[in-house]
């Protein structure tokens, strides 16, 4: 192993080390931990900064691209010298800080959520957005303080960027929610039926075993909000959530985080602890090359295959034998329905496939106010809820389903929401280029075989890991980011 790439596996090593603290913290840790385990984090992750910005890691990396032929190598390195750059504008104690205050937080939003009182998050999130201003001042942007933010999980996106494509997006999906909310509304009740939580966990994890997870790599734990993580590609863990008296929250909760498994999973071996298995910025082991790219990994998987008619007409039957009383008057049909309705709501991770950009927009609409100083802290919720009234209809009843809902700010990523439309659009784009041209993977899918679909995603994305972003990947199957049309097709052929 050369200088370089022991250099980049040794901060690997550590930022894996920190995902499991992560894990633990979300899944496993007793309350009390949690002002300690911040600690432990934010030296950690300090500790993968020193060995970044260390004088041999840059020579490391220059020697590579002097004399390496290895394009992908070369790109490697490249990648260490640009973050590095990143990293030498950013104060240590400012990080170490975000860190630390991200364990707190999530507590704090926690009991908040569970009492649907911000004023006991209030506080965190002055801090969080106080320390998110600080970071754009310090990296530098030309236009907006949310550019060297939302750049951090996508890059190449801007304030400005952002809002043509919600505004394209806007404008087409009003004509196609309009319609669908006109129709007659399908059967629900028995969606709100009572599922014991142990045959829900036994279906889950059959289900993600037929998407192709790996269990031999993998394990389907509990948490607050459903998140994926790994620790190489040898474990990546994925969480879900259950409710007994609502079936679809871990049908496709699970999906979804078995989506972010299956890209992680994916990554070629021979990228393992390198610079194209590690956000250097973000400081995070991950094999995926954005947000934006991992959310259209999961979005495939929960809505192209998961809602889809066709996976219910070979696993419904499985379905009913996990509750067959509470399904015994329930179609096939009538599920397929029901799972794809449309019916605006408060919380995001159970929106439908039309409302659920309005709720990334709402939240996006809210973090650049917040970073320009548009808007306070103090007045969140009330412009929270005005958004619902404006873009849903809906009156929020209490912050716990309104802008307490989501684990994002309480970690401190502001910037990340934007990802989960981008994740949308490039599913839409992969999945209508790959009818197109390769209408056999549709057709094994339609049989129960979604090795085909696996093998090809993984050819074009996933294998790549880092060293592959997302307007390459697109390219290469002649499709443009930023273009929402396929998307919108989509949502017009489905709901139109």
């Amino acid at each position: 192993m050369s200088a370089f790439s022991s250099r980049i596996a040794e901060i690997n090593d550590i930022l894996s080390a920190v995902n499991l603290l992560q894990w633990d913290a979300r899944v496993m840790m007793p309350p009390g931990g949690a002002a300690t385990r911040g600690q432990q984090i934010a030296t950690l992750k300090a500790k993968a900064r020193e060995l970044l910005l260390e004088a041999s890691t840059e020579d490391a990396a220059e020697t590579v691209m002097a004399t390496s032929g290895d394009e992908r190598e070369r790109r490697a390195a490249g990648d260490v010298l640009a973050a590095r750059k990143w990293h030498l504008s950013v104060p240590p104690a400012l990080l170490r800080r975000q860190d630390e205050i991200s364990i707190l937080a999530g507590r704090a939003w926690e009991k908040a959520r569970a009492e649907g009182d911000f004023s006991l998050f209030r506080p965190h999130l002055a801090e969080i957005v106080s320390l998110a201003r600080q970071m754009a001042g310090a990296i530098g942007y030309d236009a907006h303080p949310y550019d060297p933010m939302v750049q951090i999980y996508e890059p190449g996106e801007t304030a400005a960027s952002l809002k043509a494509l919600f505004d394209d997006l806007r404008e087409g999906i009003k004509p196609i929610l309009a319609a669908a909310l006109n129709r007659p509304k399908p059967r629900t009740d028995f969606l709100y039926r009572t599922y014991p939580v142990e045959h829900q966990k036994a279906l889950c994890a059959e289900l993600a075993e037929i998407l192709g997870l790996d269990f031999a790599r993998s394990r389907l734990d509990t948490a607050v909000h459903p998140f994926e993580i790994s620790f190489t590609r040898q474990d990546v863990r994925i969480t879900s959530r259950w409710n007994p008296n609502y079936l679809p929250m871990s049908i496709f909760g699970t999906m979804h985080e078995t989506g972010h498994a299956l890209y992680e999973q994916g990554v070629d071996p021979a990228l393992t602890r390198s610079a194209h298995a590690t956000d250097l910025i973000g400081l995070y082991a991950v094999g995926g090359s954005s947000f934006g790219m991992h959310e259209s990994q999961s979005r495939l998987f929960e809505n192209h295959i998961g809602r889809s008619a066709d996976f219910w007409a070979l696993h419904f039957e499985r379905l009913k034998a996990h509750f067959p009383d509470q399904l015994a008057d329930v179609s096939e049909e009538e599920f397929v329905l029901a799972v794809n309705r449309t019916e605006p709501g408060f919380v995001r991770v159970e929106a439908d496939e039309l409302t659920y950009d309005l709720h990334i927009m709402l939240r996006v609409r809210i973090e650049m106010a917040l970073m320009d100083g548009a808007l306070a802290v103090d007045d969140v919720p009330a412009a929270w809820n005005e958004a619902m009234r404006e873009d849903l209809g809906i009156a929020v009843p209490h912050d716990g389903l309104g802008c307490l809902q989501d684990v994002h700010w309480s970690s401190g990523y502001i910037g990340s929401f934007p990802t989960y439309t981008i994740g949308n659009v490039t599913a839409a784009q992969i999945m209508a280029r790959l009818d197109e041209t390769e209408p056999r993977l549709r057709d094994a899918a339609r049989a129960g075989d979604l090795a085909p679909l696996r093998q090809k995603l993984g050819e074009i994305v996933w294998r790549h890991g880092r060293s592959r972003g997302r307007h390459a990947a697109l390219s290469a199957i002649g499709a443009e980011a930023g273009d929402c049309s396929a998307y919108l097709s989509y949502l017009s052929g489905k709901f139109g």
